[in-house]
């Protein structure tokens, strides 16, 4: 197993060639998220602030990345799963977000929900295609290709929640897609955790060997 690991690596880019590109993710996504903060509050959206918080979470994905780029890959597993941990606490978070929206009843303003939506699918598509020959390297780098996927299909969510909440008037369309959003989060970090826990696995018993 840890042959076949090691060998799968070399297939790959470097870690450390990615350095450039998250440092870039990473502005992108504390701007992103400063941005939809603000929006998600004037906006009065769940599903605003929930993608707000993951632009937030994947901020500290990428400089938790960024700290470990180049070291022994029992470090960069252990980050990874740091990061699968973080995007389960993120994904609760929203639920309970949700929760609260239902029981507040405030209805969204989807002009702006709409305005921001389609500026964050713009800074998501930019960074999922920066992150793209990054998808099967190691658990570390696949995680940040993973939250950014999971953002870009949040963002068409965010989108989709608008145009229903123009359409019905309701705020059933944004706490569905917070709702959506949280389980994408959840999915990803069960990803995340499983692959780090699999190279942690395959480091120990190379160290046995």
């Amino acid at each position: 197993m840890a042959m076949a690991m090691s060998s799968a690596c070399c297939d790959h880019p470097p870690p450390t060639s990615a350095r450039p590109i998250l440092w870039i993710a990473l502005a992108i996504n504390l701007g992103m998220f400063l941005t939809e903060i603000v929006a998600g509050v004037v906006a009065g959206s769940v599903s605003l602030h929930a993608d707000a918080l993951d632009f937030l979470g994947d901020s500290f994905n990428y400089a938790i990345s960024l700290a470990v780029l180049g070291f022994a890959l029992s470090w960069r597993a252990k980050a990874a799963l740091l990061k699968g941990a973080t995007m389960a606490v993120l994904g609760l978070w929203v639920i309970g977000e949700a929760a609260w929206q239902v029981f507040a009843g405030r209805v969204p303003e989807p002009f702006v929900m709409g305005g921001i939506g389609m500026l964050a699918l713009a800074a998501n598509g930019l960074v999922l295609a920066l992150l793209y020959r990054f998808r099967e390297a190691e658990a570390n780098l696949r995680s940040a290709w993973i939250c950014s996927r999971n953002d870009v299909a949040g963002n068409l969510a965010v989108l989709a929640a608008a145009l229903g909440v123009l359409g019905t008037g309701t705020l059933w369309p944004d706490v569905i897609v917070a709702a959506v959003m949280a389980a994408l989060a959840l999915q990803g970090s069960v990803i995340v955790i499983r692959q780090s826990l699999a190279e942690l696995s395959g480091v120990a018993s190379e160290a046995r060997s």
